[in-house]
């Protein structure tokens, strides 16, 4: 670990660009737990559909810390020097001031950039993995160092963005179902099957991942031999309509009076895989989001009478 990480941490980070820029980032929340996209000491952005009511599948990029080209020489040490920003450091230690300056100084005018550390604070181990980083890296033109931002871990950086909307699970029967009976399964509230996230290191490159709906899963809640599951769903299901096949929903073969609350929950998960624009040969798992519905199953009562 750099011993220069915790006292120069404040303040000294921000320097991808001539004036130091904010922290960017992305956030995404997943029912039942939250997952978010945080990008620190990075001027990384990411735009598509990030948010906008959408769940993400809470994949985590490979390795959550990276360097990032920054400042040419001359703009890091007129930056490191500057009066206004640097006074309270230069009255605190004006010996370790200079000491530190001097790696700044010995690069004036030379061709390439300082890459400096960033990386993913919602991972558990970003910070750590971030501390383990140099806090500059002088870097000559057209060179990427070891733990330099590839295109490949900006894509990641995308894939953990993207979002895709929380289905709505509609069936028929609607209120309750009884054994024996098809129940159909659909989604509402998908709206475009095709979503987009990019990750932009500015001036530099960028890279888009894009999800298709292509399929949706459904998981009965409960074993074989109390319900049969038809899946010749297509992307959102098969609505009822009479006289139509049965090839996607439940058919329960035994009520849900024994379950716990008297129901099976139901979970339809949409499935959308996952490309890199401009087919780069950058493989991911699809995106998978669920949701989740009580279905409680009754058995049909008759009375035979002689």
């Amino acid at each position: 670990m750099n011993p220069l990480i915790p006292a120069l941490v404040t303040g000294l980070l921000l320097l991808s660009a001539p004036t130091p820029q904010p922290t960017t980032g992305a956030r995404t929340t997943e029912q039942g737990r939250t997952r978010t996209l945080i990008l620190e000491h990075s001027t990384i952005t990411v735009s598509g559909d990030v948010g906008k009511g959408g769940k993400s599948d809470g994949y985590r990029i490979k390795r959550p810390c990276w360097y990032e080209p920054g400042l040419s020489a001359d703009e890091m040490l007129k930056f490191q020097t500057n009066s206004k920003t640097q006074f309270a450091r230069v009255k605190a230690d004006e010996d370790s001031f200079n000491k530190f300056v001097q790696q700044f100084k010995d690069k004036k005018g030379q061709p390439g950039r300082w890459w400096t550390p960033a990386y993913d604070a919602s991972d558990p181990n970003g910070a750590t993995c971030w501390a383990g980083l140099e806090l500059f890296i002088f870097v000559p033109p057209n060179d990427t160092p070891p733990s330099g931002i590839t295109f490949e871990q900006l894509a990641e950086i995308a894939r953990a963005a993207i979002t895709v909307p929380q289905p709505t699970i509609k069936l028929s029967p609607d209120a309750k179902s009884f054994v024996n009976l098809p129940t159909f399964v659909w989604l509402e509230g998908i709206g475009r099957p095709r979503r987009t996230a990019t990750a932009t290191l500015p001036g530099v490159m960028s890279a888009t991942v894009v999800a298709t709906l292509q399929n949706i899963k459904i998981d009965a809640g409960t074993g074989k031999d109390r319900a049969e599951v038809r899946e010749q769903c297509g992307a959102t299901g098969k609505p009822y309509a009479k006289g139509a096949q049965f090839t996607c929903g439940v058919q329960y073969l035994r009520s849900s009076i024994d379950q716990p609350r008297q129901v099976y929950q139901l979970t339809v998960t949409t499935v959308w895989p996952v490309t890199v624009a401009g087919g780069v040969p950058v493989q991911f798992a699809p995106v998978e989001v669920g949701a989740t519905r009580d279905v409680p199953v009754g058995e049909v009562q008759s009375n035979v009478r002689p």
